[in-house]
């Protein structure tokens, strides 16, 4: 977890409503709960810049689609992102589910195959993510996880606590902190997963979607750092709160040029190829509201 910031008043009120929130959605079942988050993110989001934001990014994403078209993408988009939020409290069912195996869960055997070797697990923020990440931390128990901290201390503690309840326990916070605790548990044999398709100023501008935007570089380096495999798992919703998770094949390194400059640049670049083929399979389904591509990508393609 990260170090806490001062509480103040706002932050405890902040949490105040958020815990009101959560328990109300605690309250009225996985289904219930999935379905009113999904009815009540989308227009909250409509008064926000991220709504705007969306649109831009789907109408240059997909030029040749209609109008309508990336609207309807856009409003399935923050419905899924409300439907992540209900489903949030109850994360213990989809650990049921997953024990029971009415969820979908292809390619277990490529983490199980990693286990005390190490390996670098990477996803992206498709449909509800945190499914995904159950599946990982019950299958690889001490593989290390980043995340971005919430800014309010109170409402991280209760991300970072509901996680552990599934078994996502070594979590480290981005930056300096958590990179160190990566390269540790990576030298002990230990797996390290991390997100990858948000922007990273500090990382490498690359094509997705036929626009570059900077990507974290950090997860193809540390691969090539310790020859483990690079390894991309997705997550899918199927109908009502059926998941599909897959663990895909690694992604394709040259791990005899580790320091090659190139070697990385070609990784990074096979990376944002397969965020966006999973993006195409189920557009409304990735979190579109994201700053991914600068203003220039935007004026370029005309949509600005």
């Amino acid at each position: 977890m990260a170090r806490s910031k001062p509480l103040n008043f706002l932050f405890r009120l902040e949490a105040l409503v958020w815990n009101g929130y959560v328990g109300g959605l605690g309250a009225l079942g996985l289904e219930r709960a999935s379905k009113l988050g999904a009815a009540i993110v989308p227009p909250i989001a409509s008064l926000t810049s991220a709504w705007k934001t969306a649109l831009r990014n789907l109408r240059m994403a997909f030029p040749n689609e209609s109008d309508a078209w990336h609207r309807e993408v856009r409003l399935e988009s923050f419905r899924e992102l409300g439907r992540m939020s209900g489903e949030f409290p109850h994360m213990g069912k989809f650990l049921d589910k997953f024990r029971s195996g009415e969820l979908i869960y292809e390619g277990r055997e490529r983490i199980e195959a990693t286990l005390g070797k190490g390996a670098v697990f990477i996803g992206g923020h498709f449909t509800n993510w945190e499914v995904t990440s159950l599946c990982l931390a019950q299958t690889d128990t001490t593989c290390h996880f980043t995340y971005r901290p919430a800014n309010n201390p109170l409402i991280d503690k209760y991300i970072v606590d509901t996680r552990a309840q599934f078994g996502l326990v070594l979590q480290a916070a981005k930056g300096k902190e958590g990179g160190m605790g990566l390269l540790r548990s990576l030298k002990k044999g230990r797996s390290v997963a991390l997100m990858n398709d948000q922007k990273y100023n500090m990382g490498l501008a690359v094509p997705l979607f036929g626009y570059e935007c900077m990507t974290a570089d950090g997860p193809t380096r540390l691969a090539l750092k310790f020859k483990v495999p690079l390894i991309p798992l997705s997550g899918q919703r199927i109908e009502g709160t059926r998941f599909r998770v897959r663990v895909h094949e690694p992604i394709a390194l040259d791990y005899d040029k580790p320091n090659d400059e190139q070697t990385v640049i070609d990784g990074v670049k096979r990376i944002n190829e397969f965020m966006e083929a999973r993006i195409r399979e189920a557009p409304g389904q990735w979190f579109w509201a994201h700053r991914r591509w600068p203003k220039d990508a935007w004026k370029k393609a005309g949509v600005m």
